[in-house]
């Protein structure tokens, strides 16, 4: 039963990127953006808001760090991976955010002061390979006479700016009730995103991209989350890391069956390579040494 929880936000998680896609041509990346925030927010005050104003003497100190949290998590890596979708896969989406791990090994090692050891380094490179196999779409001269697409360095920024937010996470240690926690930073989001709304061109909501929106608020912002945090308690921060692992794959089976997107053998080579090198970067790490005392 703890297995459902990891697994079935990483589905979710999964099928977010899919619906990323899904959402060209429905609707605008700044109006779902916007909407999708929006719908957490109205769903989520009448449970936290009151808490929140109780205890808001204490909160005034954290409201910086909680703005770029907000920023970072929700309106900057969302909001970039809506208007990547217009212009890659939703493969190559899910492969570049396997990156996410080692590009938070990175970010700890500079912002927390934390040693990169060498399985860390030899991990990164060989992801690192994996992810410019799949950009390139199997043959790495292209990079050197047409460079990475537009979406796909979209996407590299967004992922780059969600491993920013865990890194920030783990130094700020804001104590809050999760969903209390979620509900500010989604405030962000929407006070952040509310002028790209005003200023992006409209085509509302409907029929065909209502689901979208509401998939996207309901299953990946709030039932995900929960199920992940269950998760954690269930089995603890290490175990649940490696189902992130999972997510690429899931993505690209998803792609698949929903979008008609075609696996190439380079998606295949480039995602174990991907994987390979965040399993080599957790497992490889140097033993601590073992005082006499401890003995």
């Amino acid at each position: 039963m703890p297995y459902f929880f990891p697994l079935f936000a990483v589905l979710v998680w999964a099928g977010n990127t899919v619906v990323n896609k899904l959402a060209v041509g429905q609707i605008a990346p700044a109006e779902i953006g916007f909407f999708r925030w929006a719908l957490v927010g109205v769903l989520l005050t009448p449970f936290v808001l009151r808490p929140i104003l109780a205890r808001r003497r204490e909160l005034a100190p954290q409201v910086g760090r909680i703005v770029v949290l907000g920023l970072l998590g929700m309106a900057v890596y969302q909001c970039l991976a809506y208007y990547a979708a217009s212009k890659t896969t939703a493969t190559n989406m899910g492969m570049i955010l396997a990156l996410m791990p080692l590009m938070s090994i990175g970010l700890a090692s500079a912002l927390l002061g934390q040693r990169l050891h060498i399985g860390a380094v030899a991990g990164s490179l060989l992801s690192l390979f994996g992810v410019l196999l799949v950009i390139a779409h199997g043959d790495l001269r292209s990079l050197l006479h047409q460079g990475v697409g537009l979406g796909d360095c979209m996407m590299l920024v967004a992922t780059l700016a969600y491993a920013l937010y865990g890194v920030l996470l783990k130094k700020w240690q804001i104590r809050l009730p999760a969903l209390q926690f979620l509900y500010l930073q989604v405030l962000v989001a929407i006070i952040a995103l509310f002028p790209l709304y005003l200023l992006s061109p409209h085509q509302g909501l409907n029929a065909g991209n209502l689901p979208l929106v509401a998939y996207a608020g309901l299953m990946a912002s709030i039932a995900a989350p929960l199920a992940w945090m269950r998760g954690v308690q269930e089995m603890g921060p290490n175990r649940m890391a490696q189902f992130v692992n999972l997510s690429p794959v899931a993505t690209a089976a998803i792609a698949s069956l929903v979008l008609d997107e075609r696996l190439g053998l380079y998606h295949l080579l480039g995602g174990t390579l991907i994987i390979a090198g965040v399993v080599i970067a957790e497992r490889w790490r140097p033993r601590p040494a073992v005082s006499l005392a401890s003995e």
